[in-house]
């Protein structure tokens, strides 16, 4: 152990990496879609049962509803089968979601004939997916803070938004590569208004091409679930379940004989999980963190993230290529998030973050407002996200983790993730008809919620940095 530092930096970091493959599966699976909904678009389209913007918007949206489900039963799998076995389970869950979007065929339909009944089967895959999302989105912060040593807490659980954010790059890449010499279909409408696809659209791209995108991911699935048999289970889990041996190796191997001894006992004073009621420190905590989780996805950035291709076309640029060069800057900007958040504070980050966004947000809709098209409108959707990163994505996902106490954790982190999931399929599923009607009009609400976000932050929310998750029960109990 570095006689500069009290905890083992070199076994913990791989603990996280390991973990944070699951918030890489997370930001490629929800990513993915933005290379595939256009040829996914045309291939349902092709089948002449009425499939339309509102059918699209909630095959786009589909694995949303799955994260939902997912976040809304973290909780229970965080409680009864550890932390470390939940993302077992998610694993399995990406895996089969992605052989199924592939082939969503499979054993009942005939092959590349688009039905009403294959568009339901492929939802319920995508849906499959969006529980394991679900799952990996509450429980890899969760672990990695029940595993961090205080002082580098908020810098590893930062660490899985730059997963999100690498698996979609990641993702955007392969997007680009499968694309490859094809082009995305050509939607057309008759004078009733009803779309099609255009005879001259590239027929690969709609029979096959979406397929190697979703699936793709099963290869990363099945590398997560292996290196998850190699890491071990959380010290505040296994304290929970009277495990207290186990729980001091796993705390002595990151901290240290003695500081792990003083840890466990914090511990065991707190961990009253399995009956501890969820208000026990008042209600103020719990809307806090639901809040937290609805400002993070009502400022609109998954609008962005995954209609990306389809916004940077309309504007006048190379929509793939543009998509990656934004996921580039959306690394940069999560590594400035990681490097600061331990030391500037949480508060700090999620309030010039929001005023950044707001900024590029209601840049795009002068841009649309004025007809603008080009590098402006390019470079204010770039800003929107990049700001994004370096606040809302990781540090939200931080505060969710460590805010709450040690006796209702589980819980509260399970109903603060449903709720982020539930407002991002609304946010989701409403852009492409709200992009159609006024790409300022919902460019201007995703602006305002920026503004209120910071307010919201500024007034509300304590500053976490630098206190244990034991402390939480006393800051709440304040």
């Amino acid at each position: 152990m570095n006689s500069k530092r009290d905890y083992n930096l070199g076994y913990v970091t791989v603990i996280t990496l390991v973990a944070t493959l699951g918030g890489l599966l997370f930001g490629y699976d929800t990513a993915v879609i933005s290379g595939a909904e256009k040829g996914l678009e045309g291939f349902f389209l092709s089948g002449n049962f009425g499939y339309d913007k509102i059918w699209h918007g909630i095959t786009a949206s589909s694995a949303l509803i799955g994260c939902v489900i997912g976040g809304a039963v973290s909780g229970f799998f965080a409680s009864t089968v550890g932390r470390r076995d939940s993302l077992r389970i998610a694993s399995v869950l990406f895996f089969l979601s992605a052989l199924g979007s592939y082939n969503p065929e499979f054993l009942f339909f005939e092959k590349g004939v688009p039905t009403f009944d294959l568009l339901i089967a492929f939802n319920l895959y995508r849906v499959l997916g969006g529980i394991g999302v679900g799952l990996a989105s509450a429980i890899v912060p969760m672990y990695i803070a029940e595993i961090a040593p205080s002082k580098i807490r908020g810098t590893l659980v930062s660490c899985n938004q730059f997963a999100i954010i690498f698996g979609m790059l990641v993702v955007y890449f392969v997007n680009y590569l499968i694309l490859g010499d094809h082009t995305n279909p050509v939607i057309v409408k008759d004078a009733a208004g009803i779309a099609s696809v255009d005879p001259s659209s590239d027929s690969w791209t709609i029979s096959t091409g979406w397929r190697y995108m979703f699936g793709s991911e099963a290869y990363v699935a099945a590398i997560f679930a292996a290196l998850l048999f190699f890491v071990p289970r959380t010290p505040r889990y296994l304290a929970l379940i009277g495990q207290d041996a186990k729980a001091l190796s796993s705390l002595t191997k990151v901290n240290g004989e003695t500081k792990a001894r003083e840890i466990l006992e914090d511990i065991k004073a707190t961990a009253k999980e399995k009956t501890e009621k969820l208000f026990a420190y008042g209600s103020l905590v719990v809307i806090i963190g639901i809040l937290l989780s609805v400002f993070q996805q009502a400022i609109g950035i998954n609008a962005v993230l995954y209609y990306a291709p389809r916004m940077f076309e309309d504007a006048g640029a190379d929509g793939m290529l543009s998509t990656v060069i934004m996921g580039v800057v959306n690394i940069v900007f999560t590594v400035i998030a990681i490097i600061t958040v331990d030391r500037f504070g949480r508060k700090p980050l999620l309030i010039i973050g929001s005023i950044g966004m707001a900024i590029g947000a209601f840049a795009v809709a002068m841009c649309d407002s004025y007809d603008t098209q080009g590098i402006a409108p390019v470079i204010s959707i770039i800003v929107y996200a990049a700001f994004f990163m370096m606040s809302w994505g990781p540090i939200c996902w931080v505060l969710i983790s460590e805010i709450f106490p040690n006796t209702i954790r589980g819980k509260a982190v399970a109903i603060a993730v449903a709720a982020q999931w539930i407002f991002n399929y609304i946010v989701s599923s409403t852009f492409p008809p709200l992009y159609e009607f006024s790409p300022m009009f919902a460019y201007s609400i995703y602006g305002a919620m920026c503004v209120l976000a910071a307010l919201f932050v500024w007034k509300l929310v304590p500053e976490t940095k630098g206190k244990t998750l034991e402390d939480m029960n006393k800051l709440w109990k304040r």
